[in-house]
């Protein structure tokens, strides 16, 4: 077997292995993957208008954040006031990261031992993710004793979450106002402990037909801000009823809503599905910021009635992570908020 770092494709075999679903199944679970209709430009906002001193300019740009929100869950932003020349030395301390060996990676404390790779909970192949991730808390990400040798990448990832941290308040502030609410709510609710800078590696993947990169899923979160690989595409989403391949643009960084948002907004804005399709040939890389509550802050829909119970976001994750152990994935939020 070809030795892969990390090994993958080992895991993957012994799931295959054990998996008790048959080949009919599987098949199915080949062709919808596949089943894409096209691929699309998300709506494209220009967030230099949310500064204009000219009211209309600033007022359309709050319709179209707060429509691409209602209709599509995903939305593109330029003139996010994040330099592509940051985002560019994330990439290249991201490739050095990742490039380490498999040992130093799992073992070795690095960022507050966040890292993770495949889908450990995945009992058949179709749950299984082909990639690897760093998912720091924010709290831990100024600590040097989280770098080891990765010394560089200090910086670079403070200034990144920070700037993410700043961008995703900015839309969470437009699309509250949107609904009659203080821009300054998310202030008061979101906590750096819970909130999440992930860096993601897509390896090339041999069985790329079989694979997803990412499994199809809902982020538990009120809202991500996504720099994709600008070289290498993979991320669809489900738009009406099909999955549509989203066209990288290196000027823009990728929004979309989390199921928190669509529990608060009492479903006027979509918390979509999405996923990531594996690549035989060539790695992807991305990093994506995740916008979520402290763990007791009450999560109750801003209008009534509401389809959804007052809940904690502490009930949400436990909920979630119990489906995620039972399922090997998680899609949209758990029947039991439904009022």
């Amino acid at each position: 077997m070809v030795e892969s770092n990390p090994p993958l494709l080992q895991e993957y075999s012994q799931i295959l292995r054990h998996s008790k679903q048959d080949c009919a199944v599987q098949s199915n679970i080949v062709s919808d993957k596949y089943d894409v209709s096209s691929e699309c430009e998300l709506p494209l906002i220009d967030l230099k208008d949310l500064k204009s001193e000219n009211e209309e300019e600033r007022a359309c740009c709050i319709e179209e954040i707060a429509r691409a929100s209602s209709q599509w869950g995903f939305f593109q932003v330029v003139n996010h006031g994040i330099s592509l020349q940051l985002l560019d030395k994330m990439r290249s301390e991201q490739i050095k990261l990742f490039n380490a060996p498999f040992e130093s990676k799992a073992s070795c404390g690095l960022l507050n031992n966040s890292y993770r790779w495949g889908t450990p909970t995945a009992t058949c192949p179709h749950q299984f993710s082909w990639s690897e991730a760093f998912h720091i808390p924010l709290t831990k990400i100024s600590e040097e004793e989280c770098y080891g040798q990765f010394t560089s990448l200090r910086e670079v990832m403070m200034e990144c979450a920070s700037a993410m941290q700043e961008l995703s308040k900015l839309l969470a502030g437009v699309l509250l106002t949107n609904l009659g609410h203080r821009m300054e709510l998310f202030d008061e609710i979101c906590d750096e402990s819970t909130c999440f800078l992930r860096l993601n590696h897509y390896p090339p993947c041999p069985i790329s037909l079989e694979l997803f990169g990412l499994v199809p899923h809902t982020d538990s979160d009120f809202l991500t801000i996504l720099h994709q690989d600008e070289h290498v595409s993979g991320l669809q989403l489900m738009k009406d009823g099909k999955w549509v391949s989203v066209k990288p643009n290196k000027d823009a960084l990728v929004v979309n809503i989390g199921d928190l948002f669509q529990a608060w907004s009492n479903d006027v804005y979509k918390s979509v599905e999405h996923k990531v399709i594996a690549n035989s040939r060539k790695e992807r890389f991305s990093v994506a910021y995740f916008l979520c509550p402290s763990y007791d802050s009450i999560i109750g829909s801003c209008k009534q009635p509401s389809r959804y119970k007052t809940f904690t976001f502490r009930e949400y994750r436990n909920k979630t992570q119990h489906d995620v152990k039972l399922t090997g994935h998680k899609v949209g939020l758990p029947r039991f908020l439904l009022d």
